[in-house]
């Protein structure tokens, strides 16, 4: 499995898109694009590495992870995924640009809704989804067990934690998520943060300064 990060959006927020190296299926988690400039990178981006969008999945639905979710369900028409308890945000996703000052189109159809039961097929693989709320009231981490990586939204940063202070956030909650779920996970694993660099977990269990 392959992963590629692009970094989008006046919050600077990571969009990833993963695929399967052989049969080329691709799953896009919190795409930001917020501009044509954006979008052409990711379009690009796709066209030359011929995939096949499968997915489309929002680790949560704060408005800095779904600028880009119209643009790719339009142009690819995948499988569309958020956290179900994520729906508030989701459907006040209007409010949400305009507290951050951005502007905000129509929003996709949602086509399911992530939960620990289901691991998703991309390709030679497939990955389980965490539930890991706190940082929202809902919020998924994305495990590739084989492929030894996690893309961990805005739950656990490089040396850092998602805000609470938002809709649904509960620092308590937060804390125990990150312990319970990503902690119990292999130190080797790579985690990818919906902003800022990489890191793996048994460097956060030394290092984050919110959890030693």
């Amino acid at each position: 499995m392959k992963i590629k990060k692009f970094t989008f959006n006046p919050f600077m927020e990571n969009t990833f898109v993963v695929w399967d190296e052989q049969s080329h299926e691709a799953a896009v988690v919190d795409p930001g694009m917020n501009d044509e400039q954006e979008e052409r990178e990711f379009k690009s981006f796709i066209e030359e590495n011929s995939l096949d969008i499968k997915y489309l999945i929002n680790t949560h639905c704060h408005i800095d992870h779904i600028l880009g979710c119209r643009f790719v369900k339009e142009k690819y028409n995948p499988v569309y995924y958020i956290p179900e308890k994520d729906l508030p945000l989701y459907d006040n996703a209007d409010k949400q640009a305009e507290m951050f000052g951005v502007t905000l189109g129509k929003l996709p159809k949602i086509d399911k809704y992530l939960t620990e039961d289901e691991r998703i097929i991309l390709g030679n693989e497939s990955f389980s989804n965490l539930f890991t709320p706190g940082h929202s009231p809902g919020e998924f981490c994305l495990y590739f067990d084989e492929s030894k990586f996690c893309i961990t939204g805005d739950v656990l940063f490089r040396e850092g934690i998602g805000r609470t202070d938002l809709y649904g956030g509960d620092y308590n909650t937060l804390i125990e998520s990150i312990k319970a779920k990503l902690f119990s996970l292999p130190d080797d694993i790579l985690i990818y943060p919906g902003h800022g660099d990489e890191s793996t977990i048994g460097y956060e269990k030394l290092h984050n300064p919110f959890l030693v």
